[in-house]
This record gives C-alpha cells, sequence and structure tokens, in this order.
C-alpha cells in the first residue's frame, strides 16, 4: 500500500502496542503479528514521519522464556516475568527493525520518571533526539520498579504511558492499536446492533458509551475501554489526535496514518501549538527571568529558534531546571516564557558563552539550548 508522503513527511506518531495485539490473543508474543506492525513503522520511517513505539508484552514474553515454571497470579510474579522478559521482548523489536535497516532504542519509564521536573526533561530531550537522528524508541513501563499497571491502575497497561509520551514528544497522533475496532455506542459483546462511533469530540459521551463514569468519579472504571478513552482525553488536551483501531485490520497503522476512516478518532479541540502556548503562560508563578541581547531577541522574533546561552545577558530570581521563565528584550518586555534546561546560576555561569563550552564550565551538559523552542512560547 502507497504512502501519502505529503501528509507524512515530518509527523510525529506514537504508536501504541496491547499485550492482547501481540500475543494475537494467546499466552506468547506472535511474531507474525510483531513483524507486520514493525513493517509498518518501517513504512512510515520511509515516508518521513518519525515513530516512537509504547509497547506491552513483556510479561507474555516472560511466559515464552519460563513457560509454566512460575505463575503469574500476583504482582510479585508478574514483575519476576517482566523482567524476564523484558529483554527478549526488546531483543525482538531490534532484530525485527534492523531487517528494514532502522536502530532500536530501548526507554523504560515510570510515572515518577515523567513527574520530576528534571526527570521530564531529560526523557523528552533523549527521546527527540533520538527521533531526530532516525532511530525507534521503543517505550515500556518499567515494572521492576512501578507496579501501578500489575495493579490495574495507573498506566492501564500503557495506554496512560502512551498518552504521556504523546505530550512529551508534541506528538501529531497517536495511534492504540490493541484488539477491539474502537469505540462503540453499546457494548458489542452483548448487543449485535451496537454501531462503531468513528469520530468522538465530546470525552463525556465517549465514557458513557463505554459504560464508565470519567477517572476520579465515583466508580469509574480502570482497564479496557475507559483506560483508553482517559488516555485519549489527557493527549487531546495537549492537542493530539487519537485513534483507537484494530491492529490486525490490513495495514492498520498506516491507514490511520494516512488519515483513513478507521477505527474511532478523538479530535483535539485545540492545536498543539496552542495547547502548548496555555501550559506555558499557566506556569508563570514560577518568577524567573532570562534577559536576552538584541540579536538573540531578533532571532526568536524572526525565526522561532531556540534560546543559546550566546544570547543571554542576565537572570533575574531564581529558578530550577525544568521551571518556566520569562525571557525579556534588553528594553525589558516580555516577549517568551519557557522552560529552561538550566538553573538561574548555571545560566549566571554560561551566559554569553558558545554551546560547545558549556560542558567545559559545568562539568556536565544538559543540552546546547539553555530553552528549546519547542519548550518556549513567543508573546
Amino acid at each position: 500500500m502507497a504512502e501519502d508522503t505529503n501528509t507524512l513527511d515530518g509527523k510525529r506518531i506514537v504508536a501504541k502496542f496491547g499485550t492482547k495485539l501481540l500475543t494475537g490473543g494467546g499466552a506468547s508474543l506472535d511474531d507474525t503479528i510483531m513483524r507486520d506492525l514493525v513493517r509498518q513503522v518501517a513504512a512510515l520511517t520511509s515516508a518521513g514521519a518519525q515513530v516512537a513505539i509504547v509497547t506491552s508484552g513483556a510479561v507474555a514474553a516472560g511466559r515464552d522464556r519460563l513457560g509454566d515454571s512460575i505463575a503469574d497470579t500476583s504482582i510479585e510474579e508478574r514483575q519476576v516475568l517482566a523482567a524476564i522478559g523484558q529483554s527478549h521482548l526488546m531483543e525482538r523489536y531490534d532484530t525485527l527493525l534492523r531487517e528494514h535497516g532502522l536502530i532500536a532504542a530501548q526507554a523504560l519509564l515510570t510515572r515518577a520518571d515523567l513527574s520530576d521536573r528534571g526527570g521530564y526533561l531529560n526523557a523528552r530531550n533523549t527521546l527527540d533526539s533520538l527521533l531526530r537522528a532516525g532511530v525507534v524508541p521503543v517505550i515500556n513501563e518499567n515494572d521492576v520498579v512501578a507496579d501501578e499497571e500489575f495493579r490495574g491502575g495507573a498506566f492501564g497497561e500503557n495506554d496512560s504511558l502512551s498518552a504521556l509520551v504523546a505530550n512529551l514528544l508534541d506528538a501529531d497522533l497517536l495511534v492504540l492499536l490493541s484488539d477491539v475496532e474502537g469505540l462503540f455506542d453499546r457494548d458489542p459483546r452483548s448487543h449485535a446492533d451496537a454501531v462503531l462511533i468513528r469520530e468522538v469530540e465530546d470525552i463525556d459521551m465517549a465514557y458513557r458509551a463505554a459504560g464508565a463514569n470519567s477517572p476520579g468519579a465515583p466508580g469509574a472504571s480502570r482497564g479496557g475501554m475507559p483506560a483508553k478513552i482517559a488516555a485519549a482525553q489527557r493527549a487531546m488536551q495537549a492537542g493530539t489526535t487519537v485513534v483507537i483501531a484494530h491492529g490486525q485490520q490490513t495495514d492498520a497503522l498506516l491507514r490511520v496514518a494516512r488519515g483513513d476512516a478507521l477505527g474511532t478518532r478523538f479530535t483535539p479541540r485545540v492545536t498543539r501549538l496552542e495547547s502548548r502556548k496555555r501550559w506555558l503562560l499557566s506556569g508563570l508563578t514560577a518568577g524567573g527571568e532570562i534577559v536576552i541581547d538584541t540579536g538573540a531577541a531578533g532571532a526568536l522574533r524572526r525565526s522561532g529558534r531556540s534560546l543559546l546561552a550566546a544570547g543571554i545577558v542576565s537572570t533575574q530570581g531564581t529558578f530550577s531546571r525544568g521551571d518556566i521563565v520569562e525571557v525579556r528584550d534588553p528594553d525589558g518586555h516580555r516577549m517568551a516564557v519557557g522552560v529552561s534546561n538550566y538553573d538561574a546560576a548555571d545560566v549566571d555561569r554560561i551566559q554569553g558563552k558558545r554551546s560547545d563550552q558549556i560542558m567545559a564550565i559545568l562539568g556536565y551538559h544538559y543540552g546546547d539550548e539553555v530553552i528549546h523552542r519547542t519548550n518556549m512560547a513567543l508573546l
């Protein structure tokens, strides 16, 4: 199937593969299904897209290795299986991606990693750099230290994790591929006349259709379709389009990326830029400021470039790495807000210096940019 390169070039896509999809409903990983999914990822990258995979399946991979020698009835047993299976799962992705000339990079994350300001920036910068280098990140929850998924909780079999990753990467599209066609207006298992909902704009309607309450409400469900809707809601709030589809439909990932009517599409009400700017503006209570010179102010205004240390004149107030700070021009006019890769003390030491001098001055390096353009909103 030919892809429309005009629509895929530069598009950033997060593809989440669920356990039931990767096993074909069985107990072990299905190599034929995994091979086909990776083929589609490779086709997207060939068409110019940047694709990150969020994968389940570590427990199933552990069963492949151990057979029936250990049960999976307790959280600890499932963590053991996940620890054993994670390397096997990654090995399969690495082998399959290499067949298409692609490099895989493993990333194990927890909610705590993304809740911490420094951890969030480290994860964002690393994953962003991998995608820009043409590498395919393969992301999973670190089940050895986090048991939310096994408790039926926070990440909801990586659905929530995939939404967090989509937000982290400013993704254009999040595709949740599982063993369900999408969201129906009623449970298709008990209603033969259930109708697939093609487009969702009202998230409350989606929860009602799934027979669930929204997260945090009394009686809210976890896992299954409610978890997918919750993930879609989180991603939509950041301006990312989300599609839930059956991963074994022919070329499902390719067709969704191309915009075909497949599964259920959740359409955000705001653009990614609007959402990003709104989020940045909401964090001005940090109070720190960076004053830049005329050249840097012009580069930001004309070209929307990142803020480098060379263009910084001074800092005002205190701020930590990961805080949202104001950027002011030489006349003191507020011209941007953004997330700083360095704290105020570090910026004071590297201001006016070239990016290639940062390591020598500080003894460490969090990136060439003090504020990356993707983490900055011009005012």
